[in-house]
C-alpha cells in the first residue's frame, strides 16, 4: 500500500483551530473530503483543502494513482512557532497576543476496499433501488 504526503509549514493560524478541521476529513475518501471542505466556513478548511489538492496531484503524478480511489488515511497538524506580541494596556500595564503558527500534514492512500468506485451518485442510487 503506497502511501504519498503533503505538507505545509509555518501556517498563521493557531493549530487548535486547524486541527478541528482536520478531524473532520480523517479517513474520508479525498473527492468527498473535498467537497465538504468547499463549503465550510473556517479559515483551517482552505488551507487543508490545499494539502488535500497537492497529495492528490503528488499521488496521480509520481505514484500514477487514480484519484476516485485515494483515501486520506492520516492527517495531523503540529504546533509551530508561537510569535509573542505585546497590546499596549491602560496604567502601563501590557497584555500577550500569542499569534500561533502550524504545520499540517496529510497523507493519502489508495484504498483497498474501494477498487471500482461507483461514476455518481445516482448510478449508486440506481444500483440500491434495483437490489430492493
Amino acid at each position: 500500500m503506497t502511501k504519498v504526503s503533503a505538507k505545509v509549514k509555518w501556517v498563521r493560524i493557531a493549530p487548535r483551530k486547524l486541527s478541528r478541521v482536520v478531524a473532520l476529513v480523517r479517513g474520508k475518501l479525498a473527492l468527498e473530503a473535498l467537497d465538504l471542505l468547499k463549503f465550510m466556513p473556517q479559515k483551517g478548511a482552505r488551507i487543508l483543502e490545499k494539502v488535500i489538492k497537492s497529495a492528490v496531484a503528488n499521488a496521480k503524478n509520481n505514484y500514477k494513482l487514480t484519484e476516485s480511489t485515494l483515501v486520506v488515511c492520516e492527517a495531523y497538524v503540529n504546533k509551530g512557532i508561537t510569535m509573542r506580541r505585546w497590546q499596549a494596556r491602560a496604567r502601563g500595564r501590557v497584555f500577550p497576543i500569542n499569534k500561533r503558527t502550524s504545520h499540517l500534514t496529510v497523507w493519502v492512500s489508495q484504498s483497498e476496499k474501494i477498487k471500482n468506485p461507483p461514476k455518481s451518485r445516482q448510478e449508486s442510487g440506481r444500483r440500491k433501488k434495483e437490489a430492493a
